[in-house]
């Protein structure tokens, strides 16, 4: 991508008016935001009556479409039959994300349950491979508590084998995971610098980005915040991604949505 974008995930909230899709697209683009992503994240919500008017509005108004699939995915499942229907539930939101003319597909590939980290690895690295590409990368999210399978290094493995897969980097998600370890500028660097270094500057140029305020504890993640509520430093983040010219898409998932997205833009605008 030649610059980097900024949107919401879901509608934006606005001032007491109820959107779709389509009208919050609109939305978005006139108060200067770039993107949204799609919460697949119980159903998919892309059917034959909004579909059309969804295309319409991103291409009039040239907004970025993402969407994050669904909660129910485990590749690392102890039944096949599991397995089976997380692959499906990819595969469906793929394929939905697809016909309004979407790219990124968001999604947590699975949960460690009783086997070793070394072993959900080949797993997932095993059946995320038998996914059909169809010009939909899917996107592996950082995870925000460390028995949830998803560090930083995992995902960067998944995505060095298995050239489909990308990597969607949530910043809270890793400063919860971690107990508040994203303190200041050379934090955000490292995570870019390994980036690099193990996918290339390819990598960063096409970067699928989660910021909000995060609440978490010993144990990890706990919710969202505004951020301005919260100690996550998007200050020292976003100079990180003026520096290292980085690329793409950032979602923020704050409570406060458009607000909290128009922040980090006008901050970033700003360095």
């Amino acid at each position: 991508m030649d610059k980097l974008l900024f949107g919401i995930s879901g509608l934006p909230l606005g001032k007491g008016e109820k959107f779709t899709y389509s009208t919050g697209i609109e939305y978005l683009h006139n108060i200067g935001l770039d993107a949204m992503e799609l919460p697949f994240v119980r159903s998919i919500n892309v059917t034959d009556k909004n579909r059309n008017s969804i295309i319409q509005a991103k291409e009039k108004n040239n907004i970025y479409l993402s969407a994050h699939g669904s909660y129910f995915i485990n590749l690392n499942a102890e039944e096949d039959e599991k397995k089976e229907k997380s692959l499906e539930r990819i595969e469906n939101g793929a394929r939905a994300l697809k016909s309004v003319n979407g790219r990124s597909l968001i999604f947590h590939p699975g949960f460690y349950l009783k086997s070793s980290k070394e072993y959900t690895l080949n797993e997932i690295k095993r059946n995320l491979s038998k996914l059909p590409y169809f010009g939909v990368d899917y996107r592996l999210e950082t995870t925000g508590k460390g028995t949830q399978f998803g560090d930083l290094s995992e995902l960067i493995s998944i995505c060095k084998d298995i050239k489909t897969c990308k990597l969607c980097i949530d910043f809270s998600h890793i400063h919860a995971r971690y107990n508040g370890s994203l303190k200041n500028y050379d934090d955000f660097k490292r995570i870019f610098e390994e980036i690099g270094e193990n996918l290339g500057r390819e990598a960063l140029n096409d970067l699928h980005v989660h910021i909000s305020g995060i609440a978490y504890s010993i144990k990890g993640e706990r919710n969202h915040l505004p951020l301005l509520e919260s100690d996550f430093n998007y200050k020292d983040c976003l100079k990180a991604f003026k520096n290292y010219d980085v690329r793409g898409c950032i979602i923020c998932e704050s409570p406060i949505l458009e607000n909290d997205a128009l922040l980090l833009k006008s901050t970033y605008n700003s360095l």
